[in-house]
């Protein structure tokens, strides 16, 4: 089976796993991380399958959906690539981003380590998703559906989370920006996810302070 042919078969799988999927974190999202992976890829030396299997399945069974259960997607990527017989080390590297590309993951200074420019690639993809006007609208979308309070002045933005907090957060979808948005930007790995990084960041800073004009107001 040709690369291609392995892709337009993950395509569908993904569409009909995350069909009623939380807005932030479905189809569009996938397809919006997939498409900056492949463009970042093109100023990378990176295998090109192996980025874009990541990028599509990174999100296929998210922790936070699954009762912060961390196995099932990387189980379900495997299983998935496995019936398509795909080469096993490109199964395995796959399976790696997926484990380790989390945000959540820098946290835990306990987590066992795994690095690869295809990491850094998509990662990077994910994170520029997670920031700007579109990560604004994930946000405050996620935090409606957790019912979350949009801002409140009495509890403060925790920083320095261990993992376990940070996964068991309630707070105001506000704070989410300090504990992690307005991180990411320092974070990128490739030249072209910091690049892209700035100006979405800019926009998160401007953002900020309008919200807090109004509701100062």
């Amino acid at each position: 089976m040709t690369d291609s042919e392995i892709i337009n078969k993950t395509i569908p799988f993904v569409k009909a796993t995350l069909e009623d999927a939380e807005g932030g974190h479905d189809w569009f999202h996938i397809e919006r991380v997939f498409n900056t992976t492949k463009f970042i890829a093109k100023h990378e030396n990176v295998n090109a399958l192996v980025v874009q299997l990541a990028a599509l399945l990174h999100d296929i069974a998210d922790p936070k959906f699954h009762g912060g259960d961390e196995s099932i997607g990387p189980k379900m990527s495997y299983d998935f690539l496995n019936t398509l017989h795909v080469d096993q080390g490109i199964i395995d590297h796959v399976v790696n981003i997926i484990q380790h590309m989390s945000f959540k993951n820098t946290l835990d200074k306990g987590q066992k380590t795994f690095s690869s420019l295809e990491l850094q690639v998509v990662q990077d993809a994910d994170r520029l998703d997670a920031i700007g006007a579109i990560g604004i609208a994930r946000a405050f979308n996620y935090g409606g559906f957790k019912n979350r309070e949009l801002h409140n002045p009495e509890i403060p933005p925790k920083l320095n989370m261990t993992k376990e907090e940070y996964k068991k957060s309630n707070a105001p979808t506000i704070n989410h920006f300090y504990e992690k948005l307005l991180l990411l930007k320092d974070k990128m790995n490739t030249r072209t996810g910091k690049k892209l990084a700035q100006e979405r960041h800019q926009y998160m800073l401007d953002f900020l302070d309008q919200f807090y004009k109004e509701w100062n107001s």
